[in-house]
C-alpha cells in the first residue's frame, strides 16, 4: 500500500495545480485559495502560471478526472462493503461515479459539460489502477474494522469535492 500512497501523492498535487491555475475561480479549492489570499493575488498568480506553462485543453479538462479515478481506485482496492449477505467490491465505485457524473452533466443535473474523452480518461486510469498496480492488501470491509485504510479511502472521495464548481 505504501507504493499506492506514493502514486497518490504524485497525482493529487497535479490535479490541485490544474484546478488552481487552469480552471474557473468558482471551484471550491479556488474559493478557499481566494479566501486565504485575495482575488487579486489569485488572478495574478494564475496569469503568471498559465502564461509560463500553457496546457492543452485535454490536460486541463480531462486529466484531473482520470487522475482522481486512479487515486480513488487505488484506495478502494481490496475494500468492500457488505449489504446483507452480499459483498460489493469498492474498486468499481470510482469508475461508476465518474461515468454517472458525466451523464448528470449531460442532463444538466450538475455543473459541467458531458465529454466522452473524460469517460475515456476515467476508464484508462481505472484500468491502470485495477490491473497494472499490484495489490498486496487483504480484502477488508470498509467499516469493520474502520481503520486508517478505511479513512484514506473515504477521504479520497471527499477530496474530490474540492473540484466542485459552486456557481
Amino acid at each position: 500500500m505504501r507504493k499506492d500512497y506514493l502514486y497518490i501523492a504524485l497525482c493529487l498535487p497535479i490535479c490541485l495545480f490544474i484546478y488552481l491555475f487552469y480552471r474557473t475561480e468558482y471551484t471550491v479549492i479556488n474559493q478557499i485559495f481566494i479566501a486565504l489570499t485575495s482575488k487579486e493575488t489569485f488572478f495574478a498568480i494564475k496569469e503568471i502560471v498559465t502564461t509560463a506553462l500553457p496546457l492543452p485543453k485535454l490536460i486541463v479538462y480531462s486529466l484531473p478526472e482520470g487522475l482522481w479515478v486512479f487515486c480513488i481506485a487505488l484506495t478502494s482496492k481490496s475494500l468492500f462493503v457488505k449489504i446483507r449477505r452480499r459483498e460489493i467490491d469498492l474498486i468499481f465505485v470510482p469508475l461508476l461515479v465518474a461515468i454517472a457524473w458525466e451523464f448528470l452533466q449531460l442532463f444538466h443535473v450538475t455543473n459541467g459539460q458531458f465529454d466522452f474523452i473524460d469517460i475515456g480518461f476515467s476508464i484508462l486510469f481505472w484500468i491502470i489502477a485495477k490491473y497494472l498496480i499490484k495489490d498486496n492488501n487483504k480484502r477488508q470491509n470498509i467499516v469493520k474494522p474502520f481503520n486508517m485504510r478505511s479513512f484514506i479511502c473515504i477521504f479520497s472521495y471527499a477530496i474530490v469535492y474540492l473540484s466542485h464548481v459552486c456557481q
